[in-house]
């Protein structure tokens, strides 16, 4: 019997020493201890990243940031941003035409048609982590709950507050632990927040994206500063991903989402990194009012000529930086598409060139297979005649005349296929119609990142 004891203290004594290395573990790491939250170490930063890191932006009058740990899904990062726009800012927006889109675009969509005031103020707030996608009834009470929550703590309407969800789709978003830190997000609020919350929107992204420009208006300076967030699910069809852009020119909300549509279509709707659109791709333009410059009223003066090219350089650096973060690409590739019998054909080769899987990995191998491109342009569905169609990369002439060009060197297309920034250029020669995308090569990164990404 005091054997028996004895054995017993002994294996208690044992589990205590266990159990208190146990919850010394768990203190170290609280973030794995908590149901639904989970800690992932970031992706390498993309070798195509910009050297020079997040670029400086300018403060925007009339527009604050913040951005804190929600654990809408992982732990220790942020994931969850709030703007402040100041009363008088007009609002304009375009998003994915995806028939599964998510409840937050519609909630956008709805909101940007309403007559409201532009004189109540506004807001957006965005989560990564979870992108309240094919959620049903659920989804849209969880962006009521999100946005009214915000609404309350700022005062304004709620139908001024605009919100964004990125991640994963089909789970239920768990916006309790966003409305918890409402007032986290309140306190932090600061003009100059910006990076923070180009951080705070990131999924699979590598490294935050921003841009800006500024113009000469009448009586001031305008200017314009913009983030983005996207790296796989890449297929714009109208916007990208999901894109803020912030202006402190005086212009009402209709000339803004003109301007704003017909810049689009040459940025964000002529990049590709995998084909697949996203359900939740949004992009909103606010503009507060705030420059002293003379207000934009009409679309044909030259300053908003001006202002229009600035938006748009902003919104193709963004477009760009997606590109040079698509997961696991190793290379940047422009694709030029010129004598189209018109501008949809041109963009139909365009596309199939740039989304072809097998011109992609002989791209990711440094293979100078033109081949590949021949038979992209030829399933695209756009008219096209063999002994018409010229291919470059580059400077080097490849093919032409219905054949492999005669001064075309294999080593040269070889040597070339190293370079980072590449380049390919086809002309139908039909027509004058031409159209310039951009993608990225296809590695087993790509494989390896979306193989892991709910894990």
């Amino acid at each position: 019997m005091a054997k028996a004891d004895k054995d017993w203290k002994a294996e208690a004594k044992e589990l205590r020493a266990k159990l208190k290395k146990l919850r010394g573990k768990l203190a170290a790491e609280p973030a794995k201890a908590e149901e639904g939250k989970k800690v992932k170490a970031p992706n390498p930063v993309s070798p195509l990243a910009p050297k020079g890191g997040f670029p400086a932006l300018p403060v925007i009058a009339g527009v604050e940031f913040a951005a804190v740990e929600a654990g809408v899904r992982y732990a220790n990062r942020k994931d969850v941003m709030l703007v402040r726009l100041a009363p008088g800012t007009a609002i304009a927006g375009a998003f994915t035409r995806s028939s599964t889109r998510a409840a937050c675009v519609l909630d956008c969509q709805a909101k940007l048609k309403e007559k409201v005031p532009a004189e109540a103020g506004a807001a957006i707030v965005v989560n990564s982590g979870n992108a309240n996608a094919f959620t049903g009834a659920l989804g849209q009470e969880a962006v009521d709950r999100v946005t009214g929550g915000v609404a309350e703590a700022l005062g304004v309407p709620a139908s001024r507050v605009f919100s964004s969800s990125t991640g994963v789709i089909g789970e239920p978003l768990p916006c309790d632990r966003i409305t918890a830190r409402i007032g986290d997000l309140q306190g932090a609020l600061d003009a100059g927040g910006i990076e923070m919350a180009a951080r705070a929107i990131m999924t699979t992204d590598t490294f935050p994206k921003g841009a800006s420009a500024e113009i000469d208006g009448e009586g001031g300076k305008i200017r314009i500063a913009g983030i983005a967030k996207g790296s796989g699910m890449i297929a714009p069809d109208m916007a990208t991903m999901l894109v803020y852009l912030f202006t402190d020119a005086k212009i009402a909300a209709p000339a803004l989402q003109k301007i704003l549509s017909r810049t689009v279509d040459e940025t964000f709707n002529a990049i590709t990194v995998d084909s697949d659109t996203s359900t939740s791709d949004a992009l909103i333009l606010a503009a507060t009012g705030q420059s002293a410059a003379a207000a934009i009223t009409d679309l044909r003066s030259p300053t908003a000529k001006a202002f229009e090219a600035a938006l748009k350089d902003v919104m193709l650096d963004l477009a760009q930086q997606v590109i040079r973060d698509g997961e696991g690409a190793t290379k940047f590739v422009e694709i030029r598409v010129t004598g189209a019998k018109d501008a949809a054909d041109a963009h139909r080769v365009a596309m199939a060139i740039a989304n072809s899987p097998l011109v992609k990995t002989a791209i990711a191998g440094q293979d100078p297979n033109w081949g590949r491109i021949v038979a992209a342009v030829g399933k695209s569905g756009a008219e096209a005649d063999r002994d018409r169609l010229s291919i470059r990369f580059g400077e080097f002439l490849v093919a032409e005349k219905g054949w492999r060009s005669p001064n075309y060197s294999e080593a040269d297309g070889a040597a070339y296929m190293k370079q980072e920034d590449l380049v390919i250029a086809v002309d139908l020669g039909l027509g004058k119609g031409k159209r310039t995308v951009w993608t990225c090569d296809l590695t087993h990164r790509y494989i390896d990142i979306n193989a892991d990404y709910r894990s």
